[in-house]
């Protein structure tokens, strides 16, 4: 599971076979069935896990319940649970691993500081932990997603040559290189690595989607949405149900924002995935990728789940708060044509963006939006300064670009 390969469920179901009374295989067990978004089975195996954990050690009781706490939807019990049971167990990778990663508790707690946050974890356990392939990998990736690419990049690698197949550690190198803009070395690693390590991991699509994100960048979205159709859609993949989603209305946006067409029929296969594994706002960086997908194909299914975020905002339920909320309507604005409307709206939204949680590379969709709205109103200078951080942060050649047509207008 901590490297990202498939196979976990078997491992579990088997060590429950060995031993029917041992809780902490039950409880792996119900957070495998989480990810895969098997909610019935995940409660079950997380009962059956706090009913045997009675007669388990204290460090088992408390992992047991912190898993459980994350499966029954209390991610502030969860995360104050773990930071104590850390304090005690600090070699408890599964319990480590809930706070960390783009999809993780610090994550989506709806935190502005959530990168900082992640990495003062990572530093403050690191003697703990020494040499191990998860945790450099981990500690890595923490950096560069703070900021310090450089160290960052070098740790992730330490980890990934000690385990070249944990797919989390190629996820890791993939995000440095996209961080320092090496998209000559992302497209030769991960060419190497995707097709030496095929149907392994649940990464394997998402990887894939850094790769396409290297044809984007490059101005190749015909080669885009090859890698899209081949790897990436929804159809039979074997992945989480969110990476899944996320995935793939985030690249037909940005395909659409290339000026890629004819993606309609794409578009109808996400909705139709989205609307069997979330058909109600709760997951909300779900949702604002729901919102993606409604603004291309149904303006009534975005008005529907905006009424169900704002409701959610109201019972103090909304991690990220109204900026969520904001980026959607947005995103609303930007489909209609509105461009001055979208600009309006996601203007002081920007500075807010970190709080839905997901990766840089992830983020980047919303800034990317919003620099396009402000180029098709006119309005480039005012897009002008986030260009100019992107571009000082690395290089681009499709920044660039939007930075010569902003410098015109």
């Amino acid at each position: 599971m901590l490297a990202a390969l498939h196979g976990a469920d078997a491992a579990f179901d088997a060590a429950i076979a060995e031993d029917p009374d041992f809780a902490m295989a039950h409880i792996g067990r119900a957070r495998v069935h989480q990810l895969n978004m098997e909610g019935a089975g995940a409660r079950a195996k997380a009962a059956t896990a706090r009913r045997l954990a009675a007669a388990a050690s204290p460090r088992e009781r408390q992992h047991v319940e912190i898993m459980a706490s994350v499966i029954e939807s209390q991610p502030k019990k969860a995360v104050t649970a773990a930071e104590q049971h850390l304090t005690e167990y600090p070699r408890d990778a599964q319990v480590l691993s809930l706070l960390l990663g783009a999809f993780g508790l610090y994550a989506f707690s709806g935190r502005a500081d959530h990168d900082a946050a992640r990495l003062a974890l990572c530093e403050r356990y690191a003697r703990d932990y020494g040499e191990d392939w998860w945790f450099l990998t981990y500690h890595g990736w923490s950096l560069t997603e703070a900021g310090q690419v450089v160290s960052g990049r070098a740790i992730t690698e330490r980890g990934y040559a000690l385990k070249p197949e944990n797919a989390g550690a190629a996820h890791a190198v993939a995000h440095a290189l996209f961080e320092q803009g090496d998209g000559r070395e992302g497209r030769a690693f991960l060419s190497a690595w995707l097709p030496a390590n095929e149907r392994t991991s649940f990464l394997q699509g998402h990887l894939a989607w850094h790769l396409a994100l290297i044809d984007l960048e490059e101005g190749d979205a015909d080669a885009a949405l090859d890698i899209y159709e081949r790897h990436i859609k929804p159809a039979g993949r074997p992945y989480p149900p969110l990476n899944i989603y996320t995935d793939t209305a985030s690249l037909l946006w940005r395909l659409s924002l290339a000026g890629k067409a004819d993606l309609a029929s794409h578009w109808k296969d996400v909705a139709a995935y989205g609307d069997s594994h979330f058909p109600k706002a709760g997951a909300h960086f779900a949702d604002v990728h729901h919102a993606l997908v409604a603004a291309a194909t149904d303006g009534g299914a975005l008005d529907r789940r905006l009424a169900e975020m704002d409701a959610r905002q109201a019972d103090g339920k909304l991690a990220p708060g109204p900026s969520a909320i904001g980026l959607c309507r947005g995103i609303a604005a930007f489909a209609a044509g509105d461009h001055n409307e979208a600009v309006r709206i996601l203007a002081p939204l920007m500075p807010e963006l970190v709080r839905i949680g997901g990766s840089h590379a992830q983020r980047e969709l919303w800034e990317d939006t919003f620099i396009v709205a402000c180029l098709r109103a006119g309005q480039g200078r005012q897009a002008a300064d986030l260009i100019g951080d992107r571009l000082h942060r690395r290089p681009s050649r499709r920044d660039l670009a939007w930075s010569q047509e902003a410098a015109r207008q």
